[in-house]
């Protein structure tokens, strides 16, 4: 979860309190503060509601919750009358747009930090590391519109932010710490993203850089927004949430045309949701006018319909309300947890450890005992980075999500080592050596198994090391295995065996492919190993 620094002048500034007030109630509103120093304050806050990841998002949920304000905040927009045209060539890159127009502005060193912090907590929580969204933010004063989004060819030079000289967007990759980092974004498109205006100069190269020409600064008063991305949704998100902090901020909403489409959307959405459903859930006994008026205080619209009905208006930020659950729990947080009474549970049992429990901890203290880092990758993955990437067969038992809100989530896991080799790819610029292991459940159909891997990613990794890890795990959770030569296509053809046990293969391990290495940007050798611990539960 992100930690957000909200510093004490700028955040009284904004919310209207002294510091000990606000500090003080922070952790009643669903946050945890991480620490306190002289000038500010870290407060980790949950990874659904990116509209907090700034100190201006922050103040407006906290005038709300502490009493100085009530209701929704409404954002206007006017026409700017600056147009956007996208290249249908970025069909199949990175085809989606979001931008707006934000003016009078009066910037100060606090608000430039906040600002940019939350463009890097959007490009984490939202943009799944810039993949999904990626977030440009320009002076609008070194630039003439109307402005194209364009599928460049990769040597078009301009100097990127924080350099002095110009370079090919290509030598980018290599040459500038951005590039590095997201290099694997757009490595192997044939043409790369490009934001330029009228005059041909360039603003940004997504994901990767803005240009230095357009560098926010003190002296700014108005900005340009660009978010770009592969998930329209994302996309509208990110712009949403930027376009109502910069608002709180003191900045005037301009709307843009995008091909004829108007952006951003700051309309709010309503939803009817039941007074007796939330008191069920939450144990409480709420008449409609109470609930309403919690509701207010956490910063929706709402009304009662009769007495058993309330409609809200939710705020055009608010992208994690997905369900009428999820305003139950504002509820709760306005309510106050302190104020839920401490009930004795009407079940009386006694405590065991589940079987599973026990066989994941085996494992933990095994694969901890060799040097090997924990991790818990999502349950829901890629069938790219499941199969295709991992040169294995689609498993035609994989449970589909039937309606995904991208390809990155569209599909249980089945196995743990393709998501460790993510894992990799994701630090691939750490220090080295890397070694990490996650245990934990596997879906194949509608059968839930358990499942565990280890991968160790350094100069010297082979199948020697994997045969020793593969070795120790099992003898440490009591295997009486046989290795026998594997056929699977992950792992390099010599340099790979199979765990069998009671002639059931339950395992591999050995030396990755190299062509799997490639499909995961990694250039050294991973040694790995993969067990099934289903049966060991039966």
């Amino acid at each position: 979860m992100p930690v957000i620094t909200l510093p004490y002048r700028y955040l009284e500034r904004l919310v209207g309190l002294d510091r000990e007030t606000i500090v003080d109630r922070l952790p009643m509103f669903g946050s945890d503060i991480e620490r306190r120093e002289e000038d500010h304050v870290d407060v980790e806050f949950f990874a659904n509601r990116p509209d907090l990841f700034s100190t201006e998002g922050a103040a407006r949920a906290l005038r709300g919750f502490l009493g100085l304000e009530e209701g929704p905040v409404r954002y206007g927009t006017t026409p700017s009358g600056i147009a956007f045209s996208i290249d249908p060539g970025l069909t199949g890159i990175r085809p989606y747009l979001g931008s707006a127009v934000i003016r009078g502005l009066a910037l100060d060193e606090e608000a430039i930090v906040s600002l940019m912090g939350l463009q890097e907590s959007l490009h984490w929580a939202v943009g799944r590391g810039r993949k999904k969204v990626a977030i440009g933010l320009h002076d609008l004063a070194h630039i003439m519109p109307p402005f194209q989004y364009l599928a460049s060819p990769r040597d078009r030079s301009f100097v990127p932010l924080d350099f002095e000289e110009e370079m090919t967007m290509e030598a980018m990759l290599e040459a500038h710490p951005k590039g590095r980092a997201f290099a694997h974004l757009v490595r192997d498109a044939p043409r790369f993203p490009l934001i330029v205006d009228a005059n041909d100069q360039v603003l940004s190269f997504p994901p990767i850089i803005n240009g230095e020409l357009t560098r926010v600064s003190t002296a700014t008063t108005d900005v340009l927004l660009d978010c770009t991305g592969i998930d329209r949704r994302a996309v509208e998100t990110a712009t949403t949430i930027l376009c109502a902090a910069l608002a709180e901020a003191g900045g005037r909403i301009e709307s843009v045309e995008i091909d004829g489409v108007v952006s951003p959307s700051l309309e709010p959405s309503f939803r009817e949701v039941s007074v007796d459903e939330c008191n069920r859930l939450l144990g409480l006994g709420l008449d409609a006018p109470a609930m309403a008026a919690l509701l207010r205080r956490m910063r929706f619209g709402a009304e009662p319909v009769g007495a058993e009905r309330i409609r809200v208006e939710v705020p055009c930020y608010r992208s994690d309300i997905m369900h009428d659950w999820d305003v139950f729990e504002d509820v709760a947080i306005a309510y106050g947890y302190g104020r839920f009474e401490a009930v004795p549970s009407r079940t009386a049992t006694i405590a065991e450890e589940r079987p599973e429990s026990r066989l994941k901890r085996s494992v933990r203290e095994a694969l901890c005992g060799l040097g090997h880092l924990e991790t818990m990758p999502f349950v829901l993955t890629s069938e790219a980075v499941l199969f295709s990437q991992m040169r294995r067969e689609p498993d035609p038992r994989a449970l589909r999500v039937l309606h995904p809100i991208s390809e990155e989530q569209a599909v249980a896991r089945t196995s743990l080592l393709p998501l460790l080799m993510e894992l990799l790819e994701y630090n691939r610029f750490r220090e080295l050596p890397q070694r990490l292991f996650a245990v934990g459940e596997t879906i194949t159909g509608f059968e839930t198994g358990l499942g565990t891997a280890a991968v160790s990613c350094h100069g010297a990794a082979d199948f020697s090391e994997a045969y020793g890890v593969a070795d120790a795990l099992c003898r440490e959770l009591g295997l009486a295995y046989t290795a026998v030569e594997s056929n699977d296509p992950a792992f390099i053809e010599g340099r790979r065996g199979a765990l069998v046990v009671d002639g059931v293969t339950v395992g591999v391990f050995g030396e990755v492919h190299p062509e799997v290495l490639g499909a995961f940007g990694l250039d050294h050798p991973v040694a790995a190993v993969e067990l099934d611990l289903s049966a060991q539960l039966q």
